[in-house]
């Protein structure tokens, strides 16, 4: 297995140069051709505007979300046009109620799905369907960008999530193409259960599955001494200097996630690598 094609995401301008350069970046790494979806989105519906607002407003927001996806897509072929890549731009626009089912439309025919972090001050709602509409609806194992992060290649070194769950099993496999070419991959288990089959070789069976796909790896077995998981697994990403986490994508469900938070939510808000998931 290997990822041949790349699709990126963008609805922000903002945003694009970063999440363009990325996916570029990988493509080059693994000889593949990148797609750049570029979404105006359409934000005419219930909770943005009053009842009765009239057709020249809705006509407006329309034209912009046009202009939107049309100025991203100039600036994505600008960006991509000296690039030496194999390419292609989608231009479109949608209905923000309509962004998942969209992205899971184009992003189901990629083998990596590559979009901006969902959450933050400058983020727009749209974001966050944008990343479920891949994973969910589009099957496609997601990397999230962290701001500001260096140029993403083949990472050298992986910390992987382990948990046991169907979730992480899943990421795993997706990430193959990616672990087999690191330096070194850390499974990263914490708190592991006291009684199960498992408990005296926590990860050994992953590890003896990824050892025979020729990955170099390491087990790191740690205590929950923080009170989020999340915690505990972003910081011994900064003391093992890991290049990308590999981790399974909701756990529970989006909704509880979405109200209470969990492992999910709080990675991708507050890790400062690049977050390969799947679901």
């Amino acid at each position: 297995m290997s990822f041949k094609s790349i699709l990126a995401v963008a609805t922000d301008q903002a945003h694009l140069t970063e999440t363009v350069t990325q996916a570029a970046s990988i493509a080059s790494a693994l000889d593949a051709h990148v797609d750049v979806l570029c979404i105006g989105v359409d934000r005419t519906q219930t909770g943005y505007y009053y009842a009765g607002m009239n057709a020249a407003v809705l006509q407006e927001t329309l034209h912009q979300a046009r202009e939107a996806a049309s100025g991203m897509a100039a600036s994505a072929k600008k960006q991509l046009d000296s690039s030496g890549l194999r390419w292609g731009v989608i231009e479109a626009v949608c209905q923000l109620a309509d962004v998942a089912r969209f992205v899971a439309s184009h992003s189901r025919f990629a083998d990596l799905t590559v979009v901006p972090r969902p959450y933050g001050d400058d983020r727009g709602i749209e974001l966050e369907p944008v990343v479920e509409g891949a994973l969910f609806e589009g099957q496609s194992p997601v990397i999230v960008l962290p701001d500001g992060g260096s140029e993403l290649k083949l990472p050298e070194k992986i910390a992987i999530g382990w948990n046991e769950s169907a979730e992480a099993l899943r990421a795993v496999r997706s990430a193959l193409p990616m672990l087999s070419a690191a330096q070194s991959a850390h499974i990263v288990v914490i708190d592991p259960p006291k009684h199960g089959p498992t408990r005296s070789d926590p990860g050994g069976q992953l590890s003896q599955f990824l050892a025979r796909h020729g990955v170099k790896v390491e087990i790191d077995v740690l205590s929950k001494t923080m009170p989020r998981v999340s915690d505990v697994m972003r910081r011994h990403v900064t003391d093992i200097n890991a290049d990308m986490v590999v981790m399974g994508a909701y756990g529970h469900s989006r909704f509880r996630e979405a109200i209470l938070g969990g492992a999910t939510r709080n990675m991708l808000e507050t890790c400062e690598v690049p977050v390969f998931m799947a679901h």
